[in-house]
């Protein structure tokens, strides 16, 4: 967080729509500066231009994260040009809406490259700058599909899985060096974000976020508390800690559920086009913003969220309010 003198560096993966966008936002607003890496030109030129708008400054940095080699170079750019790395966010994806019967090699590959290993090597650039300055926050964007697949996104949540795993490895070393480094993951609930129109499909209906939908600044909120707090983990929103939890305790009963319901709750209204243009190897022109198609049915309020990034508070008001019992019975006992 900017302290009037340093503003804080950041760098956000997947920056020109959906959570991304909305990040970018939210630590615009407090300050930041920010590294903008996505594919889409146009929409990080745009997003680009709103940072400076809240007075911050930004680079644009028109890069797949796929690409190891280009991923080291914006982290590099934005050492050199706007300071050292405070947090980095990664958060890139993309994914392909398919039975896995239907699915292709090249797919799996190109959302593992994507989704999964563009985490890495960004999770990689950051430490190489962090590791030796003993300090940085990196965030990875997880979801409640991290502990729970449903079926028609084989390929995200085997990603989201992935990222689970390495960063359980990746938080044991850190508290073995000694480093003050840290890592968080966020997982998050259903968003509405444009991923939904532009998503690969083989889906005989349009895609949609399985509802309760959440606005991606629910998101944004949490990643930005994430980047500043040293949580290991934070559950955005009901739906994830009862998709979490419900799988640990009956996972084979969420098999049997996902079966019957899983497919519809990813479709609506009607027949999908066929020859819509998706964004799995290229991306859609246009700049698509930080909000899908789905705001009539989307919240911005998490209650849920509320009560995890502020459960001191309501720790301390339980405590006000056992004493305040405690002493009632005392004085009621006196008497």
């Amino acid at each position: 967080m900017s302290n009037g003198k340093n503003p804080e560096i950041v760098v956000v993966t997947g920056a020109s729509a959906g959570v991304g966008r909305a990040t970018v936002r939210a630590f615009a607003e407090q300050g930041a500066h920010i590294g903008l890496i996505a594919r889409n030109r146009e929409a990080l030129e745009n997003a680009r231009q709103e940072v400076e708008a809240m007075g911050g400054r930004a680079l644009a940095l028109p890069t797949d994260v796929a690409d190891n080699e280009a991923v080291e170079a914006a982290a590099a750019r934005v050492e050199a040009e706007l300071g050292p790395i405070d947090v980095w966010v990664n958060n890139a994806m993309c994914s392909v809406f398919s039975p896995v019967k239907e699915m292709k090699p090249e797919e799996y590959k190109r959302v593992t490259d994507v989704t999964y290993l563009g985490y890495v090597w960004g999770t990689l650039a950051a430490l190489r700058r962090m590791l030796p300055r003993d300090r940085g926050a990196i965030v990875q964007v997880g979801s409640a599909l991290a502990y729970r697949g449903i079926p028609l996104q084989s390929a995200y949540c085997a990603a989201k899985h992935a990222i689970q795993g390495f960063c359980d490895s990746l938080r044991a070393e850190l508290l073995h060096d000694g480093s003050r480094v840290h890592i968080c993951m966020v997982q998050m609930p259903a968003l509405n974000t444009p991923q939904f129109s532009w998503v690969k499909s083989r889906l005989p209906r349009k895609p949609q976020p399985v509802p309760p939908i959440f606005q991606p600044e629910v998101a944004a909120r949490a990643i930005v508390y994430a980047a500043h707090h040293r949580r290991r983990e934070i559950y955005v929103g009901w739906p994830t800690v009862k998709a979490v939890v419900g799988n640990k305790m009956a996972a084979g009963y969420a098999d049997h559920y996902l079966a019957r319901h899983g497919y519809d709750a990813q479709q609506y209204d009607g027949f999908a086009d066929p020859d819509r243009p998706n964004n799995l190897w290229e991306p859609v022109p246009g700049d698509h913003g930080a909000h899908g198609q789905f705001d009539d049915r989307a919240t911005y309020h998490s209650p849920q969220l509320w009560s995890n990034l502020h459960r001191g508070i309501l720790a301390a008001v339980g405590a006000v309010g056992l004493a305040g019992a405690l002493w009632a019975a005392w004085r009621g006992g006196e008497a």
